[in-house]
């Protein structure tokens, strides 16, 4: 194999430094790579080329980092010259902690940087992933204390769990709505993690010291959904309050306005809110004074706001204005392989305070990936606390525990079984030995060196395997 380097220097962190430590690195870690000063990658070892799924690593010299491994951050220890010493990088599925290093030359100038994946997944991280949630844990109970006395927001982007591709699409997303001032749409089915969402994207954002204020237009009645967006004018109607009573617009003034079922607003108000939006002012119920209000709206619907507009029962200039940025959230059914983590989750939430410790069987989570899940990871809550108040005290699920609770409806259908038609002999064998790796990293949830001890291989032997898979 070649070296990463060929030039020695006496100063700094400099090649010949890193080359009397890059055995021992390079031997305890799981893949190895190094770029230029341009972040070109101008070295990978064949560890870390199976671990990205490349089945020539030659064929990746000189290509920027960026373009390889999309989630990197070399670019910035070149540019920066810090060292990144402990970091997790997300890649497709997989969670990587890594370590990235730059080096010198003799007259201090950047030359480039070099990292090592030290593990492939968090599993030997767990005393402090333990600690962390711990202490996420008092955070959360802290936001929550605080949430009670003012307007804010309880949760954060790291609530919306999944790792999935789908997941960290939406995730991807929401980072990108948190740093732009534009109206988002939150598209998805009930009880996919509209509302999580939204709060994170506002916690995240600019205005995160600034009010949350969310209303759900589907549970105010039409007759009173001006009064509660505008606000009221002392002596509007017979009954009204003498003094002033704001609308959510003013209460949400310089933060977020997060409005839950968008879809369901009538018509009439649909024109009022496009014209407060348009003009950042609004006029309350009553009063012929124009009150100034800057708000960023956040809108959400499980409906399908197109057809509606199809239809005429929804304004297609209200549905460009709040579809700037359009962020649709995938339903449970679309992204079962967070089962595991969702379910991990929310048993720690449900048994927060109490002198119990929620687990959950591989078994378990196979019982609840054959289900549809019509209402979605609220509906997914609902069954683990069934199962866990209706359990022993122990606090463990099995599938035994699942299935008495799980509703018997909504089970996916079992592929009819069609006669096949004889194949070679290797392309049968090739297709056992891909199913059965499939299965192990299911089992395993994604953890590979768990899956090859399963499997009976070294962790070298099932990455060449999935080299040659992809």
């Amino acid at each position: 194999m070649t070296k990463p380097f060929s030039q020695n220097n006496k100063s700094g962190l400099t090649r010949e430094l890193i080359e009397a430590l890059f055995p021992m690195f390079e031997e305890a870690s799981a893949g190895a790579i190094a770029v230029d000063r341009d972040a070109r990658i101008t070295w990978i070892n064949a560890s870390y080329a199976a671990l990205l799924g490349l089945p020539d690593p030659r064929g990746v010299i000189g290509q920027d980092v960026r373009g390889v491994i999309p989630q990197t951050r070399m670019h910035e220890v070149v540019q920066s010259g810090q060292p990144l010493l402990l970091d997790i990088m997300e890649h497709d599925t997989q969670q990587l902690v890594v370590t990235r290093l730059p080096f010198f030359n003799e007259d201090g100038d950047i030359m480039g940087a070099v990292a090592f994946v030290l593990y492939d997944d968090l599993q030997p991280l767990t005393p402090l992933v333990s600690k962390y949630r711990r202490l996420h844990q008092d955070l959360v109970a802290a936001r929550k204390a605080l949430a009670r006395k003012t307007r804010g927001t309880r949760y954060s982007l790291g609530d919306f769990v999944g790792a999935s591709p789908a997941a960290l699409e939406v995730k991807r997303r929401a980072r990108l709505a948190s740093g732009r001032d534009v109206p988002v749409l939150l598209l998805g089915e009930t009880g996919t993690g509209k509302e999580v969402l939204a709060q994170a994207i506002h916690s995240a954002s600019g205005r995160a010291d600034r009010p949350f204020v969310g209303v759900n237009v589907a549970a105010i009645p039409e007759n009173l959904l001006e009064a509660e967006f505008f606000g009221v004018a002392p002596g509007a109607y017979t009954g009204a309050d003498r003094r002033n009573r704001d609308g959510k617009f003013q209460l949400a003034n310089g933060g977020t306005l997060f409005l839950d079922e968008v879809g369901d607003m009538p018509l009439a108000l649909q024109a009022k809110l496009l014209r407060a939006l348009q003009e950042g002012e609004i006029e309350p119920l009553g009063s012929n004074k124009v009150v100034p209000v800057n708000v960023r709206v956040i809108a959400a619907t499980s409906r399908n706001l197109e057809v509606m507009m199809a239809e005429g029962s929804f304004r297609s200039d209200l549905y460009y204005r709040l579809n700037v940025l359009e962020i649709p959230i995938p339903p449970l059914r679309d992204r079962l392989p967070d089962l595991g983590v969702l379910c991990e989750a929310i048993l720690e939430d449900l048994c927060e305070g109490l002198e119990l410790r929620g687990e959950i069987t591989d078994a378990a989570v196979s019982a609840l990936a054959g289900y549809d899940w019509p209402g979605n990871i609220r509906e997914l809550r609902n069954v683990l606390e069934r199962a866990l108040t209706m359990g022993e005290d122990s606090g463990r699920l099995d599938a035994d525990a699942i299935f008495k609770v799980l509703p018997r409806g909504g089970n996916r259908p079992s592929p009819s079984l069609v006669p096949r038609p004889i194949r070679p002999l290797a392309q049968t064998l090739a297709e056992a030995e891909g199913q059965a790796i499939e299965e192990a990293l299911v089992a395993s949830r994604g953890n590979r060196t768990r899956a090859a001890k399963l499997l009976g291989i070294s962790r070298s032997v099932l990455y060449e395997k999935l080299a040659r898979m992809s």
